[in-house]
């Protein structure tokens, strides 16, 4: 895989941390649900409790990225061949990411295989993000490359396949009998 410059690499990672957080948020905000699911039946007039939302914060001035990409004959972009960043190391993220998952095709449904620009403009205002597409060149590019989310997903298959091959992970948690001193059950 290419190499990252550490700008992106570092947007990735907050990136990353930032999906977890919200999927542990959900995950308790589903749960909380449930716990006062089950309140709200036992005790009639007890108001549900309030879950913090994950607060999103957007730039404050207008932004811009752009990228050049290359596309099969299916209109997937196969790689992004170069790029323009904006101040925003977050909203760059966001964009690279979105712009490796496009789908780039005419108006009649077909695609033609080529180097495209896209270009992501954020405004302020809206708080909207408006993504452009033009085609650069037609041509020049493999025309049955696959497209990029299709050889990420290959490789998080071989890698949980060569896990699954490796057998169970050690478990995190310390051994119950170094813990208490006995073993678990015997009195």
């Amino acid at each position: 895989m290419r190499r990252l410059s550490h700008v992106v690499r570092d947007a990735l990672a907050k990136l990353a941390v930032a999906r977890r957080t919200i999927a542990s948020l959900a995950c308790a905000a589903s749960l909380a649900t449930g716990s006062a699911a089950l309140a709200a039946a036992s005790a009639p007039s007890s108001p549900p409790p309030s879950v913090a939302r994950p607060v999103v914060h957007t730039p404050a001035t207008a932004v811009r990225t752009a990228f050049i990409v290359e596309t099969n004959r299916l209109g997937q972009v196969t790689r992004v061949r170069s790029g323009t960043s904006s101040s925003d190391l977050a909203f760059n993220a966001m964009t690279y990411g979105n712009a490796l998952q496009a789908f780039i095709r005419t108006q009649s449904g077909g695609a033609v295989p080529g180097t495209y620009r896209l270009e992501y403009d954020y405004d302020p205002r809206s708080k909207s993000v408006r993504r452009t597409v033009a085609l650069v060149r037609a041509g020049g590019v493999n025309p049955n490359a696959p497209g990029a989310v299709t050889v990420e997903a290959q490789k998080l298959a071989k890698e949980a396949e060569r896990a699954r091959a490796a057998g169970p992970s050690p478990s995190p948690l310390p051994d119950l009998k170094a813990i208490t001193g006995h073993r678990h059950g015997a009195k």
